[in-house]
């Protein structure tokens, strides 16, 4: 069996797309997981399926799995793929588009500049939705790590985020601090850990360590996250721009009630095919 793909990257965050909107999507956890590896297999962070929707007035539905073949609820940077996906293969002349996800309806827009923005509804800090375990909702959390206790933000941008204020972000420890706090039992569903730097009250560094995939060049919700809670903690001013090691996003959000807004490039790298076996 030989499934179609197409590689995609926003700001460095890159996914391999999937059209089921005719044939049923049925490779299993362990399959994308062997796909997702850069040596043998394609290599992304995510996987994007996307699905015809049962829901009224929804033009698709949208799947994400990461890398270890995990599915989660939402992601930035694919949703601005995924628009772009749908045009060039010509599955909608839309510019904007309705989304039905496991975390509800998102609306990514295909600017005239062929950048997209997409509007990723309201940010949570509720621990209980986001979810964290054993603390009262307050804006700074504590954790103590191998001796080491660590400062950080939560906030669900329909997947859990983790933000901790980084000074040196070349130095933050991405990869071990972020392994551990994915990890910790203090989030049952595991979290995505963001660690920023702030330059201005408009323009922050930011490093993503994303569960089930590790570091990342871009992460579009965790964009979300950082600045949604550096906006909150009153640091920085909207719109912000985010630089990341893929590119720069830029995040708007007007404060509590209000929608963030995450903007920025898409590419289309290749088109492939590739042989595909049993799901063992």
């Amino acid at each position: 069996m030989k499934l179609k793909f197409t590689k995609m990257h926003g700001a460095g965050n890159d996914f391999v797309v999937i059209d089921a909107t005719k044939d049923a999507f049925n490779l299993s956890k362990q399959k994308i997981s062997k796909l997702s590896n850069r040596q043998l297999g394609i290599g992304f962070d995510q996987l994007l399926v996307v699905g015809s929707s049962t829901i009224k007035h929804a033009d698709f539905s949208y799947r994400i799995f990461n890398a270890d073949g995990g599915e989660v609820n939402q992601c930035g940077n694919g949703a601005r793929c995924f628009v772009t996906f749908v045009h060039d293969k010509k599955l909608t002349s839309k510019h904007e588009i309705v989304v039905e996800t496991r975390s509800g309806i998102i609306r990514p827009k295909l600017q005239d500049d062929g950048s997209v923005s997409v509007n990723m509804g309201p940010p949570i800090f509720d621990p209980v939705e986001i979810p964290i375990l054993g603390i009262s909702k307050n804006d700074k959390y504590a954790l103590l790590i191998d001796g080491r206790q660590f400062e950080f933000g939560a906030v669900s941008m329909g997947n859990p985020h983790a933000v901790i204020l980084a000074e040196k972000i070349d130095v933050a420890p991405v990869k071990t601090m972020g392994k551990l706090l994915e990890n910790n039992e203090m989030f049952p569903e595991r979290v995505n850990v963001n660690f920023m730097g702030v330059r201005s009250r408009q323009k922050v560094d930011l490093r993503v360590w994303e569960r089930g995939a590790g570091e990342t060049l871009s992460c579009g919700t965790g964009a979300c996250a950082s600045v949604v809670y550096g906006i909150k903690i009153g640091l920085l001013d909207s719109p912000c721009k985010v630089l990341t090691k893929g590119g720069e996003l830029t995040i708007a959000w007007n404060g509590d009630g209000a929608d963030v807004y995450l903007s920025g490039p898409v590419q289309s790298v290749f088109e492939g095919e590739i042989e595909i076996g049993g799901d063992t």
